[in-house]
């Protein structure tokens, strides 16, 4: 077996086989330095442009995630990418990176079920991108998830809240810094940054 067939075999494992082909160009095209990593909490992929002493695209995504929510980060972090490309300085999830993102959807609308691409198309129309229409969209690609779970992210900033996970603490939600949230320990006014992802009891 070659490299290249072994590549593709990997990301058969974790990807709708009919997007294999558009993955392992994508990635070539631009040498990209992709890790399929365990499962993180904190978030369900990454990417890094190049820069000194790092002189390559590197993007990652979480192995653990149904194969349609797996193409779905990594077209969320191949945007990021595209970004950089294009323009260097933006905002890490700003109207930019949006439209980069809207692109690859549209690009890659037949990699996904027909019943799920009039949301994905509606979702791409319009900058900026609706979040509750694009957390419906998320909800439905992870299949298994939780349909009760609140995470961070579904709540505005002043929102009052436990961690799930830590409920001993009462945290208040001050504002969104690109993945995470700051927070405030209501207790001791300490400051702490929470992942968007972290699911929470509303308070």
């Amino acid at each position: 077996m070659t490299n290249e067939e072994r590549y593709r075999a990997i990301l058969a494992n974790h990807m709708p086989s009919a997007a294999v082909d558009w993955a392992y160009a994508y990635l070539d095209r631009h040498r990209v330095h992709f890790h399929i990593t365990r499962g993180r909490r904190s978030k369900y992929g990454d990417y890094r442009w190049p820069q000194s002493g790092h002189a390559f695209h590197e993007m990652s995504v979480n192995g653990d995630l149904p194969p349609l929510f797996f193409l779905w980060v990594m077209l969320h972090e191949a945007a990021h990418l595209e970004t950089h490309l294009k323009y260097s300085a933006a905002a890490p999830h700003g109207h930019e990176w949006q439209a980069e993102y809207a692109r690859l959807m549209v690009e890659c609308l037949s990699f996904f079920p027909p019943e799920i691409q009039p949301s994905v198309r509606r979702l791409a129309s319009r900058i900026p991108l609706s979040r509750n229409l694009m957390r419906g969209i998320e909800q439905q690609l992870r299949g298994g998830a939780d349909p009760s779970a609140v995470h961070l992210d579904d709540l505005p900033a002043g929102t009052l809240f436990r961690l799930k996970a830590k409920p001993d603490i009462l945290f208040r939600s001050v504002e969104r810094r690109r993945t995470r949230w700051l927070c405030i320990d209501q207790q001791t006014g300490r400051q702490y940054t929470v992942s968007a992802l972290a699911e929470v009891v509303p308070q």
